[in-house]
Parts: C-alpha cells; sequence; structure tokens
C-alpha cells in the first residue's frame, strides 16, 4: 500500500516546525548559553536626562567581593564610536549632522538610561551590587525632552557641535507642482497629528555574552541580532578595529525583535571588549526596566499635512511637514526612517499627482528612535487615512468612495509616485470590496443603533492602506545613503542521500524561517520538509548576508535560495543527462525527479546527489564533484503589498474605555507560501497596531525623566484589549522577484492604527470631534466626552 505523504510546498499551511523546540522549553536563546569561566556584566546608567560628568569614583565599588573590572569611557578611549548606517543631506545638498555616539559616555550623559560605567564581577548580583557603590559626580543640565523644547529659541544642545539640535532637514518632490494645484483646488484640508513613541518590548530582552580564544585570537559574540553579519561589520571594523576573520557573531534563537534587534548596541562591543581584556566570557543580559531606557524606541513624529482636492474629491496635491525625533543619538538606520521609509511612501494607495514631503530630525534628550515594527509605513499609513478622512467629513464626501475615487486604477501598474517609487503591482478595489463585505459594512448602521440602545457609542473605520518591503536595490539605496548593501545570500547544500541543508543570511526571530524556507525546497526539489534543516544566525557558517527587517526574508532571502536551488538543478541535470546517456537539454526537472523527455528513463533527487559525491560514474571532465551552490539576489525594486483594514469599536461613555469589536485585515502579500503563517503575522501586527492606537505611549516629563519606564507605567495591549480578526489575501504577484512574493510581517502594525482611530473619531462623531491622538486612552475618552457634556 502506497502512503501518499501531504503536499508540503508552497501554499500549504504546514505547522511550524520549529515550535517543539520552543514550546518544549529547549530553545538556546543568548541567556540560555552559559562559557567556562563567565563574568557578568552591569552597566551603571544615568539618572539624568542632561549632565556634566565632573567625576566618577569607582574604589569602593573595585573593593567589593566578585568585582574583577570596572570599565569607564577613560579605559575605552581607543574604542570608537557607534556608527550610524545611513546618511541623509539637507535640502542644500550637505550631509546631516553626525555627532559621536560614545559606547560609554564622555563628559557628558544625554539621556536617562545612557551608559556610564560597566562593571565586571563573578556573578549578576555582585556586578549590580558594585555599580550601586560607583559615585559619579553629575552636574545637572537643562534637558530638551521633545521637539518643541529642542528646536526653542535658546534651547540647550544635546551635542555641542550640533548647537540647534537639528540633524537635517531634508525634503522630497515638487514644490512648485504642489503650490500651483493647491492654488486651483476647490478643498484644501490641514490636518496635524502626532504619532506616539513607542518602546518595542520584544519577548526576550537583549543579551549578549563576549569571548576570546587567546590561542587563536578569535572573539566570539552570542546576541540577541537580527543580522549578525551587520553587527560584525560595524563592531569589527568602526568600534574594536577587530579584523572579520577573527570576529565570530552568533545570534541563536530570538525571542522576537520587531526592528529593535537590528542595530548596533553599545552592550555588544563592550563585552566583546571586556572578555579580551580579561580572557574571560563577559555576559550581560538587560531587566525589562533597563530595556525600556536601552532599547531604541520608534515613531515619534509631529506632522502637519495639507490636501487638495478638486470639487469632486479627486486628490490634486500633498503637502506634508514633519519633525521628526532622533533621540540623543543616531541610531544604526535613525536617518532613513522619517525620510526614505516615509515620505517617499506618501502617495499610499492614491493617484495624487504632485507631493511635496519636508522633514525636520531634531536631536532631543532622549532614548535614541529607529525602526519600529514597519519603519515609517505606519507613521506615512497612518497619516494618509486620517487625512482621508478628515477630508471626507469636512469636504462631504464619503469616506470610502472618497478612497475608492482616488486609487491608483488596476490597470495602471507599473505607476511611478511622485515620490520616487514605483510600484510593480496592485488591484486596491479588489482589497476594500472584500473587507467591506466580509466586515458587514453595509449592515453597520443598523449595529450602531442597537448598541446606542445599550448605551454604547460604536463606530467603524477604514484604512487603505500600502507599504513598501524588501528595502532595494544595493546601488539605488546606496546612492540615497544606505552604507550597507541590501542583498541577500542562500546556500543550497544537498547531501550525498538527498536530504537539504540551507544556510541563509536572514535571520528568524518568531517569523517561522525553518518552515516557509523548507516549504520553498520542499515544493522546487521534492524533498520532505523533514529531510530540510535551515540554518541562519552564525557569521563562521552562513555566507555574509544581510539579515531580517522590512519583511525582506522570502522577497530578497528566498529569492536568493530560489536561484540557488536553479542552479542545484542546472547541475543535477548535468549528472543525470551522463547517467541516462541522454543531451542535458532533453533532461526535465520536477520535484525531486530528473526525467528524460518522452521516456521513462528517471533519476531521483538522491541518486543524483549520491553520483555527485560518489563520482564512479560522473563526467568528473566537465563538473567538480558535490552537490551545493551559492546564489546572491539584489532586488530590482521594493515589493509592495497593501490592502485594506476595518476597525469596530464601542465605547463605554461612563469610563471612556474603547473596546474593539471586530476587525477585518484584507491584505495582498503577493503569494502566500504559508497561509496558517500569513495569518499569525497579520494578527500578531494588529494587536500592535491597536496597541499603538489605544494603549501604548512612551512618556517623558519636561526634565526628560523616563515616566514610563516598567510595566506598570506602559500599557500593552492584553488579550481583552483585543477583538476577533478575520484575515483574508488577495493576491497580485509581484513581478520582479522569482517567487512573486510582497512580505507579510509588518502589514498588521500598518494598516490597523489608522483603521482604529477612525473607529473612535466616528464613535464620537455626534460630540462633534474630528481627530483624537493615538493612544486613545479611557481618560482621554472621558475627557472629551465629559468637556462636550459639560
Amino acid at each position: 500500500m502506497n502512503v501518499v505523504q501531504p503536499f508540503e510546498g508552497i501554499g500549504a499551511s504546514v505547522r511550524r516546525k520549529e515550535d517543539r523546540r520552543f514550546l518544549s522549553g529547549r530553545g538556546q536563546y543568548t541567556d540560555d548559553i552559559n562559557r567556562p569561566g563567565q563574568l557578568y556584566a552591569h552597566i551603571l546608567r544615568s539618572p539624568h536626562a542632561h549632565a556634566r560628568i565632573t567625576g566618577i569614583d569607582t574604589a569602593a565599588a573595585r573593593a567589593m567581593p566578585g568585582v574583577e573590572a570596572i570599565y569607564t569611557s577613560a579605559d575605552m578611549a581607543s574604542v570608537g564610536g557607534i556608527p550610524c548606517g545611513w546618511q541623509i543631506h539637507n535640502k542644500d545638498g550637505t550631509p546631516m549632522a553626525e555627532p559621536k555616539h560614545p559606547v560609554l559616555a564622555e563628559g557628558k550623559v544625554r539621556h536617562v538610561g545612557d551608559p556610564v560605567a560597566v562593571v565586571v564581577a563573578t556573578t549578576r548580583q555582585q556586578a549590580r551590587d558594585a555599580a550601586e557603590a560607583i559615585e559619579v559626580g553629575y552636574d545637572v543640565l537643562t534637558a530638551a525632552a521633545n521637539l518643541a523644547q529642542a528646536q526653542a529659541l535658546g534651547a540647550p544642545a544635546v551635542h555641542d557641535d550640533v548647537p540647534s539640535n537639528l540633524c537635517y532637514d531634508w525634503h522630497i518632490g515638487e514644490k512648485a507642482a504642489v503650490d500651483a494645484a493647491f492654488a486651483q483646488a476647490a478643498h484644501r484640508v490641514v490636518f496635524e497629528t502626532t504619532n506616539n513613541r513607542l518602546v518595542p518590548n520584544a519577548m526576550e530582552p537583549r543579551s549578549a555574552i563576549g569571548d576570546f580564544d587567546a590561542t587563536t585570537g578569535e572573539h566570539t559574540l552570542w546576541t540577541t541580532s537580527q543580522n549578525p553579519h551587520v553587527i560584525r561589520l560595524l563592531m569589527g571594523a568602526f568600534v574594536l578595529n577587530l579584523p572579520e576573520s577573527k570576529l565570530r557573531v552568533v545570534a541563536p534563537d530570538v525571542g522576537g525583535g520587531f526592528g529593535s534587534k537590528i542595530y548596533h548596541y553599545a552592550e555588544e562591543a563592550i563585552v566583546t571588549w571586556a572578555a579580551h581584556k580579561l580572557a574571560r566570557p563577559v555576559k550581560w543580559t538587560s531587566d525589562r526596566t533597563e530595556a525600556f531606557m536601552s532599547d531604541a524606541h520608534g515613531r515619534d513624529h509631529v506632522t502637519r499635512a495639507e490636501l487638495a482636492l478638486d470639487k469632486d474629491g479627486k486628490f490634486l496635491a500633498l503637502h506634508v511637514q514633519t519633525q521628526a525625533n532622533m533621540g540623543a543619538y543616531l541610531s544604526t538606520f535613525a536617518p532613513c526612517v522619517p525620510t526614505y521609509l516615509y515620505a517617499t511612501l506618501l502617495a499610499g494607495v492614491y493617484a495624487t499627482p504632485a507631493i511635496y514631503a519636508e522633514v525636520k530630525a531634531v536631536f532631543t534628550h532622549t532614548v535614541p528612535v529607529d525602526a519600529y515594527r514597519g519603519a515609517g509605513r505606519p507613521e506615512a499609513s497612518y497619516l494618509l487615512e486620517r487625512l482621508v478622512d478628515v477630508a471626507a467629513k469636512q469636504c462631504g464626501f464619503d469616506k470610502v468612495e472618497l478612497r475608492r475615487k482616488n486609487f491608483i486604477s488596476t490597470d495602471a501598474f507599473p505607476y511611478q509616485t511622485p515620490v520616487a517609487l514605483q510600484y510593480d503591482s496592485g488591484d486596491y478595489f479588489s482589497t476594500l470590496d472584500q473587507a467591506l463585505e466580509t466586515s458587514g459594512w453595509a449592515g453597520f448602521e443598523a449595529r450602531r443603533a442597537e448598541a446606542k440602545a445599550r448605551g454604547r457609542l460604536r463606530g467603524i473605520g477604514i484604512s487603505t492602506y500600502l507599504e513598501a518591503c524588501g528595502i532595494a536595490p544595493s546601488a539605488v539605496v546606496g546612492s540615497l545613503g544606505a552604507r550597507a548593501g541590501l542583498y541577500e545570500v542562500g546556500t543550497i547544500r544537498v547531501h550525498p542521500t538527498g536530504s537539504v541543508t540551507v544556510l541563509t543570511g536572514a535571520h528568524s526571530h518568531g517569523q517561522g524561517h525553518e518552515t516557509t524556507f523548507a516549504q520553498l525546497v520542499a515544493d522546487k526539489l521534492g524533498v520532505p520538509i523533514a529531510q530540510v534543516e535551515i540554518v541562519h544566525g552564525d557569521t563562521a557558517k552562513v555566507p555574509f548576508g544581510m539579515g531580517t527587517y522590512g519583511s525582506r526574508s522570502l522577497a530578497v532571502g528566498g529569492s536568493a535560495m530560489d536561484k540557488a536551488m536553479d542552479k542545484i538543478i542546472a547541475k543535477g541535470k548535468r549528472i543525470a543527462a551522463h547517467l541516462m546517456e541522454a543531451s542535458v537539454e532533453d533532461v526535465e526537472f520536477e520535484r525531486g525527479t530528473f526525467r528524460v523527455a518522452g521516456t521513462d528513463k528517471t533519476k531521483a533527487l538522491a541518486e543524483i546527489s549520491l553520483a555527485a559525491y560518489v563520482p564512479h560514474n560522473y563526467p568528473i571532465e566537465e563538473l567538480e564533484p558535490g552537490l551545493e551552490e551559492t546564489a546572491f539576489y539584489d532586488p530590482k525594486n521594493f515589493t509592495y503589498p497593501g490592502g485594506c483594514h476595518i476597525a469596530e469599536v464601542e465605547i463605554e461613555p461612563e469610563t471612556g474605555r474603547v473596546q474593539m469589536v471586530n476587525f477585518t485585515a484584507v491584505d495582498d502579500v503577493g503569494r502566500v507560501i504559508n497561509p496558517m503563517i500569513v495569518e499569525g503575522q497579520v494578527q500578531g501586527g494588529v494587536a500592535q497596531g491597536i496597541g499603538q492606537a489605544l494603549l501604548e505611549a512612551c512618556v517623558y516629563d519636561e526634565a526628560g525623566q523616563l515616566v514610563s519606564a516598567s510595566m506598570m507605567d506602559y500599557c500593552l495591549p492584553r488579550a481583552e484589549d483585543l477583538a476577533p480578526v478575520s484575515v483574508a489575501t488577495h493576491t497580485t504577484l509581484c513581478t520582479h522577484n522569482p517567487l512573486g512574493v510582497k512580505g507579510c510581517g509588518e502589514v498588521g502594525a500598518i494598516g490597523s492604527p489608522p483603521a482604529v482611530i477612525n473607529a473612535v473619531v466616528d464613535a464620537l462623531r455626534d460630540y462633534g470631534v474630528e481627530h483624537v491622538e493615538m493612544p486613545a486612552t479611557p481618560q482621554k475618552i472621558w475627557s472629551i466626552l465629559h468637556r462636550q457634556q459639560s
């Protein structure tokens, strides 16, 4: 009896193969790793947002039990500053201000949590106790803790060499065309908003272990990173001046990243440097409060937007002015987030003829701000989708029909936007119609009336969004200021008996790569998923790769794997042709079998791979033994997922609490490799978007103190804050990568915040409310209702 194997290829909802070790507690995260003779580091951080360091007395701390060493900036004078990976130029062509970002504070501290000293001791508690005994003299100075303070006349300078606190003043688009369009507009709509600052809060706090082998001169860093090769490059070349051949970076299992683990952090350099100095491994692990004041934050924009429309509601022009908070230092990719990842998305799904955007990036005495799930695209989508709702209300248009009227037509692709990007494919009408039907949009007013009878305010909100994924190509981003290539690598190693090892420069921190990448192999090479191993996260094993962020894993990393499999198949055909005494041109391959066309002559992949490694009957004069191929893939363009999200909420007037009732997400993520994983990614992103819209806010007071520095003060969404999420897809294929994929990891966090706030505003329509800033907390909503009633 033949056993039929279940289909495991592209399109199958295969259960995640990596979950067995995670659910059984057998994952290996950085903090699970312990090296022989290991010491522990504790970072002493500044309690002040802005202060001059007048002295550091470590004598008492050095005498405490277990203390092996204490280091300050003076001890690390030979260590370079943490580099920024992207340079932006001002409107006049001059480069942005790029002040030094020291590993340990030099002379001044510039935000609460700025690292001042590091204690290395036998135990973690001994290191912590000794750090408390260090006496630091601070001359406390006035802080510029927000954008308004930092740009006020006479504001304290975050960096002495940047007295204006202005990092850059950048623009994109044609101002003259925008001005001309506004001059003839029938409607002009102005909208101002703040995109609230967020703390990433990955499940696993950051951790790092440095080790040094004196016999070989090799350094090893284990770290919670989304891109170990980038960390090796930045830390080796610019901070510690180590040859890459002597520096290995390993990112084992990583418990969530959301962008916050892309960057090169000071702690990685500190433990690597200290391990060399002490000739013993040094380990550091963040606690949660430390993470609040050391992990890069997200968002934090203040924006004024103006939309010009003709009398029929067609968009004529858009003018956007944004101030973006950079925090105290430039994090690795921070400069590109409010520019090339934000302003270039201001066309959204709309055929707006003219767009002009101006972005000022400002230093403040706060934690550095960088990419967070979506990175610029959520900020752009939120601005656009709120602006369209405001325009519909002010100008008397239906908010759904106003969107539909201005969509880029399906036959217009490839579509060149006024802000640099060219979209390759999309069908915004179909995702809209599907979402309207699934959400029961047509019957909403009946549900509103029923809720009103129960004393509840019910609202519905819509968001038709677009994002850009798989940032590329390298030559283009290089011309825009990127200081790295943005290709990806894939190696396919077919073993003698036909099992496969895949080496990828992409990194998994929750996305399910060990499953989806294996599905690509199963689909193309016909190898059962159980016989496919995915290797990532180790610079000693994987060729140079760029890691995972910006929903690039399948679009870029998967495409590199696909190219490598093409090479495997091409070589396999030559071996098969020799074995079957046929012409190479006559050999076909489909899911694990080589066949001579028109005959019953076949060879299985395992037979070909065995011949490659045991070349007794092999075209040795033509081919090298072995069956392993490597390919690099540099994308031709971004990919452009998009879709429609619809949120339905109820507000309890007595408390102001917003309850999510229902959420519909219809997304075009290109070809779907694993529908179950796509659904999970969308649901997770929606949960984060709801968190931003209703609950989360990173708050600093006027003195620069981080008020929301713990889970007691920073409100993450809980199960009761969410709603059932109906997830569906409508596919248009990406036209320029071999898989047709677009990316799904960030769509939920991009489309959901404006849909939720649009629903909240709709629920408050009878109170004359046009806008509610995120987060729409119960206190904020209650205050609005109370003010309206009094």
